[in-house]
C-alpha cells in the first residue's frame, strides 16, 4: 500500500473547499494561490511589531501597502454638494502618524460613519490602501483598515497572539490581515507536508524541519524565529531549483552528439590569417573552451556572456567556421529580422571570399552563407532551403524562420542563439531536433549576468565570460540630461549633436515608443513617480518631426522602428551605416547588434523608461570605432526619485556586470527572473539571488551530486512532489524562458 500519495492530499486540497468560493476565487484570479500548499508558501513580506509602528516617511507610490498607525487626528467636514441628499456632502480626514511620519486618510459619502465612531484618536489600527498623491501630500482614499485591540471578544485571540504581525503581499481586492487569516485556517495542514530536502543535508546544516519552518514563518513569536524559518525556506527554493537545472544537465550529458573537430589547414585557418588583429587574450580563452567542447561526443551547452562589443560575434563564427571545417553546418538564430540581416551582412564582411563557396571568386575552402527569415521573397528562401538542405550553405543565420517545419538541414552541427532571454527552451528544443543527432549549442547574451543569476537562470549551461573589450574601442562618456529642471541642458543636448554630424559623425536618437499607436487615455494616466509620468512616453515619429523642423533642421533625420515594412527597415540600416543618414530616430530595435562604427552619439528621450541594463545595451552602440563616443540620459525626472539615481548609476560606470548588480538590487528578483509582471509569482519569495550567493552554490553543488548518483530521485518522494510543483506549466516556462 502506497502511503506517500496519501499524506500529499492535504497540502493539494483546493483552497476553495477549505476557504470558501468568493475568498478562493479572489486568491486565485490575484495572487495564483490554488491549494493549501500554494497557500502556506505564501509568505509574509515583513512584520511588525505590536508596540512598533511602520515608516510612514518611506511608502510607495502607486503601490497598495499596509501600514499600523495610530490616529492622531480625526476631522469630519461638510461641504454643498449637487449629488449629496439635502445638498451637503461629507468627508472624513484622519491624520495617521507612526513617528517617522503622518499620512493622511479620507473617506466620502456614506463611507464616513463607520470610521467616524472607530478612528479616534490614540486608536491604533492596520490600514490598508493604495498610496496617491493629492494637493503634494500623501494620502490613502477609502482605506480599508482593522483595529488592533486585544480585547474583542470576535476577534480569534490567536491570530493577533503573537508580538509580531505579518504583513503580506496583498492586492486591493484582499488585504494582508484577511490573508493571515485564511493563513490561520490552513497552518495545520503544515503538519503533514511533505519535506523536499534529503534529511543527511537538513541536518547536516542544521536547518528546521519544513513544517516547522512554515509554522514559525506564519505565526512567529521572536525574530530568530522567522530568521531560522527563512534560512530553511531558502535552502528549499536555492535545492529544489538546482535539482531541477541539474537533472537537465545530467539529461543532456546523456545524449549523444558528433565531434567536430576543426582541420588543421581548413577553413577556420584560413580565415584566422585574414583577421586585421590579434584575438584578445579573452577570446582566445573563450574559443579554447568552446573548441574542447565541440569535440566531444556529447552536445556542447554553453553560455557566452560579454560587454557590448567584447567580441562575441568574432568568437562564435569561429566556432561555425570550426563545425564547417568538420563537415558540419551551422545556424546562428538571432531574434529580429533586422539584427539577423545586420549579423549576415557583418558576417559575410568578415570573411570575403570565404563566405563565397561554390561562386566565382571564392576561395578554395568556402562555404555559402545564407539569410532566411520569415519576410523573404519566396524564389530567395526557396533558394536558401535548397542550400541548406544540400549542404552548400555552411552557415545560416535566420530568426525563428529557421524553426519551421519545412526547413531541412544536410548535417546541422552547431546552434548559435543570440540574446538567448528573447528564446525560449522550446524553439532550442525544436532546432535541435533538425540535426541526425543533438547539435552542439552556443547561446550568447550581452547582458552581463551576475555569476548567481547565470547558476540560477541559466543553470544548464556552462558558463564563458569575456569581459576585455578589444583594442581600438574607444571610451564612451554618458551624462544625465534632466530636462525638467535644466531646459537648457537639453538645448545643449541637440547642439552636442549638430557638432558631432558637423565633425563627420552620426548619431542616434531613442525614443521608449513609436507614436502611431491608438492612444489609451486610461494608459496614459497610470501614473509612477510624479507628474512627469503623467503623459505618455516620447514617440519616435513625433520626435523626428520636431527635430527635422528645429533643433536639427539642415540634417538627414530619419527613423526606424519595428513596426516598419523589413524591407524599408534594412534600406534604412543600410543608408546610416552607408553615412548616408546624419541622425537616426529609432526606439529599441537598435538595442543589439547594430555596428555602425561613424555613429559616436546618442541621445536616449524618457531615459527613465528604460531598464539599466537596456541602458548600457543601447549606449554600446556609439563608441565603437576610433573616435569617443557620448552618451546623453534625458530625464524630467525630479533629482531625489529612484528613477534619477538608476540613471546616475549608469552614468557613473562602463562595468555591466556591476550595473547588472545595482538592476538587480532595484528590480523586483521575479523580474529578472524573466517571470512576467501579471501578477504570477516568481518561484523564488524568500531566495534572494544577489544576497544568497553562497546558498545557490552550495546548493549546485549538492544537487550535481544528488543528481549524479540517483537521477530519477528514488528515495525523496517530497523531493519528486516539490519538482513537480516547480516544474508545473507556468513555472516550466518561466525556468526555461531565464
Amino acid at each position: 500500500m502506497d502511503l506517500v500519495p496519501a499524506l500529499e492530499e492535504p497540502l493539494k486540497q483546493p483552497l476553495k473547499s477549505v476557504l470558501g468560493p468568493a475568498t478562493a476565487k479572489v486568491m486565485a484570479e490575484h495572487l495564483g494561490l490554488h491549494s493549501v500548499g500554494d497557500l502556506l508558501h505564501h509568505y509574509p513580506r515583513r512584520y511588525e511589531e505590536r508596540g512598533q509602528l511602520t515608516h510612514l516617511a518611506d511608502l510607495p507610490m502607486d503601490e497598495h501597502v499596509t501600514v499600523v498607525a495610530m490616529v492622531a487626528d480625526a476631522r469630519l467636514h461638510t461641504f454643498a454638494s449637487s449629488k449629496a441628499p439635502r445638498g451637503k456632502g461629507q468627508r472624513l480626514e484622519v491624520t495617521i502618524t507612526d513617528g517617522s511620519g503622518r499620512l493622511q486618510l479620507v473617506f466620502f459619502g456614506n463611507g464616513v460613519h463607520k470610521p467616524h465612531k472607530e478612528l479616534l484618536p490614540g486608536t491604533r489600527a492596520m490600514f490598508a490602501g493604495k498610496v496617491s498623491v493629492f494637493n503634494r501630500r500623501l494620502q490613502l482614499a477609502h482605506p480599508a483598515y482593522e483595529l488592533l485591540r486585544g480585547d474583542d471578544p470576535d476577534e480569534s485571540v490567536e491570530s493577533w497572539a503573537g508580538a509580531l504581525i505579518p504583513l503580506y503581499p496583498a492586492t486591493a481586492k484582499l488585504e494582508s490581515w484577511k490573508i493571515g487569516k485564511a493563513v490561520q485556517t490552513v497552518l495545520p495542514s503544515a503538519q503533514e507536508a511533505l519535506d523536499p530536502l534529503p534529511p543527511t543535508l537538513r541536518d547536516g546544516r542544521g536547518l528546521l524541519p519544513l513544517p516547522e519552518a512554515l509554522l514559525k514563518i506564519h505565526r512567529p513569536h521572536t525574530k530568530a524565529d522567522i530568521a531560522a524559518a527563512r534560512d530553511r525556506l531558502k535552502w528549499d527554493e536555492a535545492f529544489v531549483l538546482q535539482v531541477a537545472l541539474a537533472r537537465r544537465r545530467h539529461a543532456d550529458a546523456q545524449l549523444p552528439a558528433v565531434s567536430r573537430r576543426p582541420s588543421p589547414d581548413g577553413l577556420l585557418t584560413a580565415f584566422d590569417e585574414r583577421l586585421p588583429f590579434t584575438l584578445t587574450d579573452g577570446q582566445q580563452k573563450v574559443s579554447k573552451e568552446i573548441f574542447d567542447d565541440l569535440a566531444t561526443e556529447h552536445p556542447m551547452h554553453r553560455l557566452l556572456q560579454g560587454e557590448v562589443g567584447s567580441g562575441k560575434t568574432m568568437v562564435a563564427l569561429r566556432a561555425m567556421l570550426a563545425v564547417v571545417d568538420a563537415g558540419g553546418q551551422a545556424a546562428m538564430l538571432a531574434p529580429t529580422e533586422v539584427l539577423a540581416q545586420q549579423h549576415h551582412r557583418s558576417i559575410t564582411e568578415m570573411m570575403g571570399e570565404l563566405a563565397e563557396g561554390g561562386m566565382l571568386g571564392g576561395a578554395d575552402h568556402a562555404t555559402k552563407v545564407v539569410l532566411l527569415t520569415g519576410s523573404m521573397g519566396t524564389a530567395a528562401r526557396r533558394q536558401a532551403m535548397l542550400d541548406l538542405v544540400t549542404g552548400d550553405a555552411g552557415i545560416v543565420i535566420g530568426t525563428h524562420a529557421l524553426i519551421e517545419d519545412k526547413v531541412q538541414f544536410h548535417d546541422l552541427g552547431l546552434v548559435v542563439v543570440d540574446e538567448q532571454h528573447r528564446f525560449g527552451v522550446e524553439q532550442r528544443d525544436a532546432l535541435r531536433g533538425k540535426g541526425k543527432q543533438p547539435p552542439h549549442l552556443l547561446v550568447m547574451t550581452a547582458t552581463p549576468i551576475p555569476r548567481t543569476v547565470a547558476m540560477t537562470v541559466f543553470g544548464d549551461l556552462e558558463t564563458s565570460v569575456l569581459d576585455q573589450l578589444p583594442a581600438g574601442r574607444s571610451p564612451i562618456a554618458t551624462h544625465v540630461v534632466p530636462a525638467a529642471d535644466k531646459p537648457h541642458f537639453l538645448a545643449r543636448a541637440w547642439e552636442r549633436v549638430r557638432e558631432e554630424v558637423g565633425n563627420g559623425h552620426q548619431a542616434y536618437v531613442v525614443c521608449p515608443r513609436i507614436g502611431d499607436e491608438e492612444d489609451d487615455p486610461k494608459k496614459a494616466k497610470k501614473s509612477a513617480e510624479d507628474e512627469a509620468e503623467k503623459r505618455p512616453p516620447l514617440a519616435v515619429l513625433d520626435v523626428a518631426d520636431q527635430l527635422a523642423k528645429g533643433p536639427l533642421s539642415g540634417l538627414r533625420v530619419e527613423v526606424l522602428h519595428g513596426r516598419m515594412h523589413p524591407d524599408d527597415k534594412d534600406a534604412v540600416m543600410r543608408r546610416f551605416a552607408a553615412g548616408d543618414t546624419d541622425v537616426l530616430v529609432a526606439t529599441t530595435v537598435i538595442e543589439v547588434g547594430v555596428n555602425v562604427p561613424n555613429a559616436t552619439a546618442m541621445v536616449i528621450m524618457d531615459a527613465d523608461r528604460f531598464g539599466v541594463s537596456q541602458l548600457h545595451q543601447l549606449r554600446g552602440r556609439v563608441g565603437r570605432g576610433s573616435a569617443p563616443g557620448l552618451c546623453l540620459l534625458v530625464t524630467e525626472m525630479p533629482e531625489a526619485s529612484a528613477a534619477r539615481q538608476r540613471l546616475t548609476a549608469v552614468a557613473s560606470t562602463l562595468d555591466g556586470f556591476e550595473l547588472s548588480r545595482i538592476d538587480l538590487e532595484q528590480r523586483r528578483e521575479g523580474d529578472v527572473l524573466g517571470q512576467a509582471q501579471s501578477g504570477a509569482r516568481s518561484s523564488l519569495r524568500v531566495l534572494a539571488v544577489i544576497e544568497d550567493e553562497e546558498i545557490i552554490a552550495e546548493a549546485r553543488e549538492e544537487a550535481t551530486t544528488l543528481v549524479a548518483g540517483d537521477p530519477e530521485l528514488t528515495d525523496l518522494p517530497g523531493l519528486r512532489t516539490a519538482l513537480d510543483a516547480l516544474l508545473d506549466e507556468e513555472r516550466e516556462q518561466y525556468l526555461e524562458k531565464g
